[in-house]
């Protein structure tokens, strides 16, 4: 397997990333895909991505490892299929600007959010007025199920920019995250997909370095899983009690 190495690209916060972070983190939590202190948990809210291939890439990450012309190239393709789409859909986009208008807002946003700094000027007030005034006769399902489309289809057509196998997984996420704001604050059905979206966060817990305390704090099922992959035959334990007294115990 080829050796990853992250961060590729320097990081840092740009004008919506922070805000969008901490949301997705506290829906995150919501869905058990985070643990509860996810948003004090290092690995989860650095910019840069982990070296371990177990351990999910956070969408405010991806600049990290992918850097400025991929972000640019996926979205690009994508608004070369929104120009070429059928008139309903295309006018509205047309109405605002031409093509290379769209490509560099677009990409703004997507690097600002991904870690990329501040590009993204105006930042999430900047989104809301585009989505209510230049762009509400799509902000629907139809609107909703023909961006998502042609996005999937960009996506997809863009495999070759996306050398760690986190990376789809880590954009679908995104796109899933915004696509859920958007059926929420335009209430509408949302029955977009753009595949495999990231796992629930396993952090590595060595018993070994940590206090009773600590141990104590885990969840039951992160310290079942735990002991699992060490070995121990968790169903001979029953209840968090025991759970940590074998934890304790090695």
């Amino acid at each position: 397997m080829t050796k990853i190495e992250h961060p590729k690209y320097p990081t840092r916060h740009g004008h919506m990333s922070e805000k969008v972070q901490r949301d997705y983190i506290t829906s995150a939590i919501q869905k058990n895909l985070l643990p509860a202190d996810a948003h004090r948990v290092a690995q989860i809210v650095s910019l840069s991505a982990s070296n371990d291939l177990t351990a999910p890439i956070q969408f405010w990450q991806l600049y990290s490892v992918l850097g400025q012309d991929p972000i640019v190239k996926i979205v690009e393709n994508f608004y070369e299929r929104v120009f070429a789409d059928e008139e309903w859909f295309t006018s509205v986009f047309s109405r605002v600007g031409k093509i290379d208008r769209h490509i560099n807002t677009q990409a703004a946003m997507w690097i600002d959010v991904m870690g990329g700094g501040p590009y993204y000027h105006g930042g999430e007030f900047r989104l809301n007025f585009h989505h209510t005034h230049n762009a509400v006769q799509l902000m629907n399902s139809k609107g909703a199920e023909r961006w998502s489309k042609l996005m999937l289809d960009a996506l997809n057509d863009s495999a070759n920019l996306m050398g760690d196998p986190r990376i789809r997984r880590s954009i679908n996420t995104f796109l899933a995250h915004f696509m859920t704001k958007y059926s929420q604050d335009f209430a509408f059905e949302n029955r977009s997909y753009f595949g495999e979206t990231n796992p629930s966060f396993k952090r590595k817990i060595n018993f070994l370095r940590m206090t009773t305390e600590a141990i104590e704090a885990l969840s039951e099922s992160e310290i079942s899983d735990a002991l699992a992959e060490r070995g121990v035959d968790v169903t001979k334990y029953q209840g968090k009690k025991a759970l940590v007294s074998k934890a304790l115990m090695l």
